[in-house]
């Protein structure tokens, strides 16, 4: 198969999310774009990072420079007054950060909060609707880990005000809170997010510390049909947190499973996204891994540790993403994390 056909199977077969609303029990076409593994975000970027002074008692000192992902900077004269996102992670963080008012566009999978679900929709996440976000007026558009470089230069070229993130690891999705916090002037209400989210992680590592190298169970997780991560990404973070070895973790990325090999590896835990429903077959994620071949001669599914998790608090890397953390930590450490 080549390489063209590789990349287009990948766009149509599903998205996580990595920061999208995966509600694929419920939709066909919109569930596959939001869990395509393809689609998580683009190659050579770095953190965004601040090179103006932020501001005595957390008070945003503007003019505010500040660099996104794609390094691109940006200056900021006051706090942005019309806001977009086609980003649900970005989305659930502006809505943490009490912005609402200011959200003037969404995605059309950003579905938390609930009223989330009623501001004007902008379409996709990976390629947005160039008129819809145009006609916003939107001071700036914050986007995440499922759009391309390329379409990030594409939207500015139709001076569209684009600030993409791309955090691959916990520390850079606290960071990014943080930034939208100084860009926005709302650095206290950033504060109180990330410290919830920093005793959220405390919390699992305490609970785990004592457990030894060689009694880590071995986990294995699925988001999509066929799809696991590998070293690299904030999922495998998550796993290694939670005091678990990721049968996968020999990999990079987001990629396509071999089920020869998972069987060879032997988890203890497989972890999978809940709502989760194959498209072809109409199967849940759950009875797709329980019905593979050979796959009943694994631990996790002889002594039934195959266990369901919330499919956005896994995949979206917003303030929500240590809930997830502490929900995989007990499906793997029920005895430990309570």
């Amino acid at each position: 198969m080549s390489m063209q056909k590789k990349l287009v199977r990948k766009a149509l077969i599903l998205t996580v999310a990595l920061a999208t609303a995966v509600s694929l029990a419920a939709c066909g076409k919109k569930d596959a774009e939001i869990t395509n593994p393809s689609k998580l975000g683009g190659e050579g970027t770095k953190a965004p990072t601040v090179t103006a002074s932020p501001a005595i008692a957390k008070k945003t000192t503007y003019p505010l420079k500040i660099k996104d992902a794609t390094g691109k900077e940006f200056t900021f004269d006051k706090a942005p007054e019309r806001i977009a996102s086609v980003s649900p992670a970005e989305t659930e963080a502006l809505y943490a950060l009490g912005l609402e008012a200011n959200i003037v566009g969404v995605s059309d999978y950003d579905d938390y909060p609930e009223s989330a679900k009623t501001k004007p929709k902008l379409g996709s996440i990976t390629k947005p609707n160039q008129e819809a976000l145009i006609a916003s007026n939107a001071n700036i558009v914050f986007t995440g880990v499922s759009m391309k470089v390329d379409t990030v230069e594409q939207l500015r070229g139709l001076n569209v005000n684009i600030f993409k993130v791309e955090p691959k690891t916990l520390d850079d999705v606290i960071a990014n809170i943080q930034t939208y916090g100084l860009i926005t002037d709302h650095q206290d209400q950033a504060d109180k997010i990330v410290a919830k989210m920093k005793a959220d992680r405390q919390k699992v590592v305490d609970a785990v510390k004592d457990v030894k190298q060689e009694n880590k169970k071995k986990v294995y997780i699925e988001f999509s049909p066929g799809w696991t991560v590998g070293s690299g990404e904030f999922m495998d973070e998550l796993i290694k947190l939670s005091g678990g070895v990721n049968v996968a973790g020999d990999g990079k990325g987001w990629y396509q499973i071999s089920e020869e090999k998972i069987i060879a590896q032997n988890p203890a835990v497989i972890l999978f996204a809940n709502g989760v429903i194959d498209t072809k077959s109409k199967k849940s994620l759950d009875e797709i891994i329980r019905t593979r071949s050979g796959w009943d001669a694994i631990e996790a599914v002889k002594n039934k540790q195959v266990i369901g998790l919330d499919q956005n608090m896994l995949s979206r890397p917003g303030p929500r993403l240590t809930d997830g953390l502490l929900e995989m930590a007990k499906g793997i450490y029920p005895e430990l994390v309570k």
